[in-house]
Formats: structure tokens, C-alpha cells, sequence
């Protein structure tokens, strides 16, 4: 199928595309999205679906956020605030930008240009914008820190542990801007950072017993944020994990690398570790006393293949 803006394509919109694939869909369909700019709000719940676009080209987006009210004056919160909810597993996503175009979370607060509620999820070449909360990586934790709701579309569906991979990827933001429970591979992303005072790449809440949480591979920290103003990571759960393996890090990032979320006792369960880490935010001896730095033999099992195997053999290298 084909989607472009000018009707040349099949379809105009790309949630017209996603609608027509099958409900209980068991093979591959491929939709091409031609260049343009696509102001949806768009919901990928059908199984196996690819969307082809053209790098920086081809953009979905839109303008929730948290801050934003529903007609009863209550506010969006931050998961109904997404650009693009994807719920079905086996999706891929190649040269597409996804955008949230809310603004600085400073005006709108939180605002998720995706949101990922499935399995077997990947991206390559693709571009992620927005600043608070850009990516969300799904499941939710089992309940929110304060009690009552997450105030979430997936709230009431079972919290199922999702496998995501993001290959060649660039991803923007400024505060907790990768965040969630899944496990996931970012491989040669780079991972840009604006200036927002203190910045916060990640906020894993990966659940306990996981091996895995978020792992970074050969990728570059990079952005405009002030010299020593940007953490590697803070745990939205006590056992979140988070590793970079042969990272470049600016000089944004902090010397300590980690924040505790204002709680001492996540320090002794969160897994926070970096291997051969380089540039000049990437100063070692500087760290929290609770991170780690890994040996070589620790670092060898931080492949792709072993992160994202999962107990169906999955292999994102061998998808196409």
C-alpha cells in the first residue's frame, strides 16, 4: 500500500493504510509513506505491518501533552499524550520521523512522540522528536508511585514485557526522554540532548527479575545542553537497568553519571554499568560509587542477540 498526501498513493493518511490490514493480519504488509508531513494522531494495532519512508523526509506528527485538557477540564497526562501508540507486535519502522511537536517540557510537559505496547518491535533509520518523555517503551510498572491510575489507553490490557530495537536512530529530548519497563537495544543511535537546566537520558523501570533493560551499543551522546548538565540515567523504578557499552558521551553529561531520584535505597537495586565509554563526559573514575564499570568478560554478553532473544530465539539482525 501506498500512502502520499497528494492522492497519488493508495491512501492520504497513514492510519487509513493501518486500517485496512487485517485484524487477526499473520503476514508481513508493507506500507510505503511518501514525503511529507502527516499531522495524525496515529494507533499501529494491527500485527506484522512495516512502514517505508524516506529519511527525514517522511514525518508523523503531532501535538498532544500532558498538560493538555479533555473537555471535563481534566488533563491529558502523560501517556494519552503520545504522537504514534503502537500495540502490534512485530512492527518495523524504516526512515520514518516520529514527532511531538508539543514543545519544551517546561510549557507542555510530558509528550510522547511514540509509545510501544508490543513485542518484537524495530526501527531503523529512523528520527525520534520531542523533549519530555519522547520515547515510552511499554509496559507500564505494575502500579504508579502514588497510587490510583496511570491515566494510560494500554492501563487495562495486560502488561505484557516488550523487545524493541533501534538501529542507526536519532532520538531527541530533554528530560527523562527515553523511558519505560521493556527491554530494548539502541545500536548506533545517536541520542541528542537539549538544554533544559538538568537533563535526564533514560528512566528505566525494568521489572525485577529481568536480565535486561535498556542497552546502548556503539552510540553517541551528543546536544546543545550546558557542559555537565545531562545524567545518563535515573531509575523511575527500584530495579531499572541501563548500560551503554562503547559510548561517546560530550561533555553535557555529568561527571556522575547517575541520579538516584532523590531515593538512597534505589541505589542498592537499580543496575546502572558502562563499558569503554569515551569522549568527554565519559569520565569513569567520576561515577556514583553504586554504578559499575563492567570487564570485558561481563561486556561480552551485552550482544544484540542475547539482550533481545527472549525465549522465541528472536533475532531483530534477521528481519527484513
Amino acid at each position: 500500500m501506498i500512502v502520499a498526501q497528494d492522492g497519488s498513493g493508495d491512501f492520504k493518511t497513514v492510519q487509513e493504510a493501518i486500517n485496512q490490514v487485517p485484524e487477526a493480519n499473520r503476514e508481513r504488509v508493507v506500507i510505503e509513506v511518501r514525503p511529507g508531513r502527516y499531522y495524525e494522531k496515529l494507533h499501529i494495532d494491527k500485527k506484522m505491518v512495516t512502514l517505508k519512508g524516506e529519511p527525514g523526509k517522511t514525518v508523523i506528527t503531532y501535538d498532544d501533552c500532558a498538560v493538555k485538557r479533555w473537555p471535563d477540564g481534566q488533563k491529558y497526562g502523560t501517556f494519552y499524550s503520545y504522537s504514534v501508540l503502537i500495540s502490534g507486535d512485530d512492527f518495523l519502522a524504516e526512515g520514518i520521523t516520529f514527532e511531538n511537536a508539543a514543545g519544551p517540557g517546561s510549557v507542555a510537559g510530558q509528550a510522547l512522540a511514540v509509545y510501544i505496547d508490543a513485542d518484537r518491535v524495530i526501527f531503523r533509520n529512523c528520527r525520534f522528536l520531542g523533549h519530555q518523555d519522547t520515547i515510552f517503551t511499554a509496559p507500564l510498572p505494575p502500579q504508579p508511585g502514588s497510587g490510583g491510575r496511570f491515566n494510560s489507553p494500554r492501563e487495562d490490557f495486560e502488561r505484557r514485557m516488550g523487545r524493541h530495537y533501534f538501529e542507526n536512530c536519532f532520538i531527541a529530548g530533554d528530560v527523562d526522554f527515553i523511558f519505560g519497563s521493556a527491554t530494548a537495544v539502541f545500536n548506533d543511535c545517536e541520542i541528542f540532548s537539549y538544554d533544559r537546566h538538568v537533563g535526564y537520558i533514560t528512566a528505566a523501570s525494568t521489572p525485577q527479575g529481568e536480565k535486561y533493560g535498556y542497552v546502548f551499543i556503539n552510540c553517541r551522546l551528543t546536544g546543545e545542553a550546558p557542559p555537565n548538565s545531562v545524567y545518563l540515567g535515573r531509575p523511575w523504578r527500584e530495579y531499572a537497568k541501563t548500560v551503554f557499552i562503547n559510548t561517546y558521551m560530550g561533555e553535557h553529561i555529568k561527571a556522575e553519571g547517575w541520579h538516584n531520584w532523590g531515593s538512597v535505597e534505589k541505589e542498592q537495586t537499580t543496575y546502572y554499568a558502562e563499558y569503554k565509554s569515551s569522549g568527554p563526559g565519559a569520565k569513569l573514575d567520576q561515577r556514583v560509587k553504586w554504578a559499575k564499570i563492567l570487564t570485558d568478560v561481563e561486556a561480552e554478553e551485552y550482544t544484540i542477540e542475547n539482550v533481545l532473544r527472549g525465549s522465541d530465539g528472536w533475532n531483530p539482525l534477521l528481519v527484513k
